[in-house]
């Protein structure tokens, strides 16, 4: 559980505590399970096992201050402006941070006392899944924080994304979870006490779920949630939102206590919760992700991942955006044809496309500025992140509007409807229009990057503002001017100087000292300090300017933080049409990017329906072939047919073929194909037919799980389990040399068993890769199975492999070639043939699947009669707890002699 949310008081023994150590306990006590960075001055400061904890992680120098209880205090810092760096090494090591700010300044505590100690309190909990910092994010990848909460039989699976607003709910089967974990890639997870008590279900969390957050049963109450919601929303019934089920109601309530706790009371700029119908997406597990490598590739990287492949999108938002599509692709027809109608439009019209991507280009993270600035983090770059978004947005939509109207002048509803709402959603309202040309008249064009940087505010907008900065910025002049209407007064070479501990003053000569106190009568010069060869006075004009001088530049700042926070208070405001502005220009990056990628990749609209067909006219890998294309190679496109019902093409291909033919590649770039075409985009085909599928499966190039005690094989048969158990008729599934890992007969007849499964059983449409060539029978036994094989070809002793899928079963594995071309030695490969030539000729009577009584009807048995042996007869005949020692060694000798005989 969270210390951070126990609702008990500590106790805490605090004697001998400096005032100043008592405030660090105090506020440590608040959050044990936290590093704790305490602000002192220009640094945060560590202490105890903080201290320890943190120079371990951090490299810092360990060092001590002080005594508590008769032993060293630890310390170690980091400089406050460094702060964020040192806290992003943290989080990323599965750290919690605790921020303690001084709330006031030092010269304010001082008041009340030389003792007093400045006041200090929690401003957030920094945590894997609560990040909103732009230095702290990745750019191109979100960072979620999800809830799993249990209530009356049902689990629900609550989202927030704190640096976007997004807010999301799903009501899922238990069994679902390591799937819906698996697609939000969270960074940590919230899961109530009674969820954590299902021990397989919380491997899978861990597994999948980031740092795992375990939560107090009160957290997850329904009512007391019901009630945090209202909080933070600002609203007095969630009707508004839509029917929400007890479970969700608890998810969602446990994301807002969190972020309650970790923004130290802050309320963000959240979308209201959206409740998501886990059957409207295109279910896809872990083992399935990882294998078709969707977000990053098997090692871990980006690069060689299918988004890598496919982002063609010019903003980073987008490019989340388009990758959230293809980790939940959607299983909806008529949605699925409204992103494909955006991206056809776009293709036809490329100025269009070129104009409205390059507009895009200069927009920075609308969403993730608005994040901050809600929070109290953001500063003045982020108020013209918004400004220049509203203005860009609006010239979006005028593009967009002209586009529309030059088709069809008086019919705007030619137009795509995602792209009517689309400019729907950038046509500022009056709020927003005064919003952004208020940002216009406030900030400068380039501020900077720190509000006690000052200067961000445009000259003219406020009068206040502009005497303070030209007070402070004219002073010289200002002392200049009274230093020549006093010397003219006086008849002296009056001189204005200035230390730090005077401030500004009149220094004279002793000499001249005395003829200035001699002609002051009215006693306007007042003597400040004496020194060997000087006098110093002040004038009370001269001590009132000191002061404003002084306090100008304070004030210019002060003002300008005014000044920001009206502005800021603006924009929250106004964050619903703010983040459906940026919802749009999202949406039309993605549309524009896909367009863009469709062109220079020869991709084609797939046609989306509600049949059971799968059908793919040179189907090309997206990865492998953009790999090729950059090498300036070619990649052969590939066809397949299948159809779930059997009535226009096979359910079931088996694929045979050599190793490093292509069978994974096939395999994987049809599964790839659905992805895409169900997550809205054009694909790298001729032409691609698809009946939607509901659940993706791939089983390829299973490893070990060395830490869970499985080796490659079991993790082979835990896979392939998982999908003849959760495959439906509308399923589609890819299985590549399912039972190699075991032995020849073994494995034989468990591929046999799936395939049957699949085909009689379940009606999945299937491409099975084996290694089995025996199994090619199947398309003569079973009604809708096809063979096909990847081709290879050998020419002058070498092994050319052609890539191609043609109808038919492979005639051999030419196993020994691809030996010989990964490098092994001559004289392995030479004796691998012999031993070949030698199997083959032994066995020249080709086996048959009929031929195995595995894969024969089992008969019953036949009762066998006959009569006894000798032998028989006599044991038969005998007690042998009758029999004395030397009576059983005669026995023994007379079996001997009567099997002998043959008796």
């Amino acid at each position: 559980m969270n210390a951070s949310q126990t609702l008990a008081e500590p106790v805490l023994d605090l004697e001998g505590a400096t005032p100043v150590m008592a405030q660090y306990l105090q506020t440590k006590a608040q959050h044990p399970d936290a590093l704790l960075f305490f602000r002192m001055g220009d640094f945060y400061e560590l202490f105890f096992e903080d201290a320890v904890t943190a120079a371990q992680a951090l490299s810092l120098a360990l060092t001590k201050r002080g005594q508590f209880k008769g032993e060293d205090i630890p310390l170690a810092g980091v400089p406050f402006h460094a702060a964020d760096a040192y806290i992003a090494k943290l989080i990323r090591q599965g750290f919690r941070v605790a921020v303690c700010e001084q709330l006031e300044d030092p010269a304010e505590a001082k008041k009340r006392g030389s003792k007093s100690v400045v006041k200090r309190g929690i401003v957030r909990v920094v945590t894997p899944g609560t990040l909103t910092e732009e230095t702290l994010l990745e750019e191109r990848g979100a960072n979620r924080l999800v809830s799993i909460a249990s209530r009356g039989g049902r689990v629900a699976l609550g989202m927030v994304e704190l640096s976007t607003g997004d807010v999301e709910v799903a009501e899922i089967a238990p069994e679902q979870i390591p799937a819906q974990l698996a697609a939000l890639r969270p960074s940590e997870s919230l899961i109530a006490d009674r969820v954590l008590q299902d021990e397989d279900l919380y491997a899978q969390v861990k597994l999948y779920g980031g740092v795992v957050q375990p939560q107090a049963p009160s957290l997850s109450d329904p009512a007391a949630g019901e009630a945090r919601l209202l909080k933070l929303y600002g609203v007095q019934t969630l009707d508004g939102f839509g029917a929400f089920s007890s479970a969700e109601i608890s998810a969602l309530g446990m994301l807002a206590a969190y972020i309650d706790v970790t923004q130290a009371g802050k309320i963000p700029a959240l979308k209201p919760p959206a409740r998501v119908i886990s059957n409207n997406h295109l279910s896809i597990d872990a083992a399935t992700r990882n294998s078709l490598e969707i977000d990053r590739t098997q090692q871990g990287r980006r690069e060689g991942s299918l988004i890598a492949a496919l982002d063609g999108t010019v903003t980073s938002a987008g490019g989340r955006l388009l990758l959230s599509r293809l980790s939940r692709p959607l299983s909806q027809p008529d949605l699925i044809n409204a992103r494909l109608d955006t991206v056809a439009w776009l293709i036809e019209r490329r100025d269009l496309r070129n104009a409205l991507r390059q507009q895009m280009r200069a927009l920075s993270d609308q969403a993730r500025a608005l994040s901050r600035l809600s929070l109290n983090r953001g500063g003045p770059r982020d108020l013209v992140v918004i400004r220049e978004a509203l203005g860009i947005g609006e010239h979006l939509a005028a593009l967009l509007n002209d586009a529309c109207h030059q088709s069809h002048p008086d019919l705007i509803a030619s137009c795509p409807s995602e792209i009517e709402t689309i400019m729907s959603a950038l046509i500022p309202s009056p709020p927003l229009s005064a919003l952004r040309d208020r940002l216009t008249r406030a900030v400068v064009d380039e501020p900077s990057l720190s509000l006690r940087d000052g200067g961000y505010v445009r000259e003219g907008f406020s009068a206040d503002l502009d005497e303070a900065r030209a007070l402070r910025d004219d002073s010289r002049q200002v002392i200049l001017a009274l230093e020549q209407r006093l010397a003219a007064e006086t008849g002296i070479a009056i001189r204005i100087k200035f230390n730090n501990v005077l401030g500004y003053f009149i220094e004279l000569s002793s000499k001249l000292a005395e003829q200035l106190q001699a002609q002051d009568a009215q006693k306007q010069f007042i003597h400040r300090q004496s020194l060997a060869n000087q006098v110093r006075f002040v004038t009370t004009e001269l001590v009132e300017l000191d002061g404003r001088i002084q306090r100008a530049a304070s004030q210019g700042l002060a003002l300008e933080q005014e000044i920001f926070e009206t502005l800021r208070d603006e924009v929250r405001a106004n964050a619903a049409g703010i983040q459906a502005a940026h919802d749009a220009i999202c949406a039309l990056d993605v549309a524009c990017g896909n367009a863009h990628w469709a062109e220079d990749h020869d991709a084609t609209r797939p046609v989306i329906d509600d049949s059971t067909v799968l059908e793919i006219s040179r189907g090309r890998h997206p990865v492998v072939a953009a790999a090729l294309r950059a090498q300036g190679k070619p990649f052969t496109p590939n066809d397949v047919e299948l159809d779930a019902s059997g009535e226009t093409a096979p359910r079931l291909s088996l694929v045979t073929g050599p190793n490093m033919a292509g069978k994974s590649t096939y395999l994987r770039q049809n599964a790839l194909l659905i992805i895409m075409a169900q997550a809205g985009l054009f694909v790298p085909a001729k032409a691609m037919r698809l009946g939607v599928v509901d659940r993706l499966f791939s089983r390829v190039g299973a490893g070990d799980d060395l830490a869970q005690g499985r080796s490659t094989f079991m993790m082979e048969m835990v896979e392939t389990a998982a999908i003849l158990s959760q495959a439906t008729q509308r399923s589609f599934v890819v299985l590549d040399e399912i039972g190699r890992g075991t032995a020849t007969y073994d494995g034989l007849a468990i591929a046999w068993a799936c395939t049957e499964h699949l085909h009689e059983v379940i009606g999945a449409r299937t491409l099975f890769a084996t290694p089995y060539h025996e199994l090619s029978d199947l398309e003569q036994r079973l009604a809708h199975v096809s063979n096909l094989s990847l081709t290879a070809r050998e020419h002058n002793g070498e092994l050319i492999f052609l890539h191609e899928a043609k109808k038919g079963a492979a005639d051999r594995s030419y196993g020994v070639q691809v030996a010989r071309l990964a490098g092994m030695p001559g004289h392995v490969v030479e004796r691998a043939r012999d031993i070949l030539h030698r199997l083959e000729a032994d066995n020249h009577t080709e086996l048959r699947l009929d031929d195995l009584p595995l894969f024969s009807q089992v008969a019953a048995p036949i009762a066998v009669t006959r009569d006894l042996s000798k032998a028989e007869t006599l044991l038969k005949s005998l007690n042998p707890d009758d029999l004395s020692p030397k009576e059983a060694l005669e026995l023994i000798y007379n079996l001997h002699k009567l099997v002998k005989d043959g008796g």
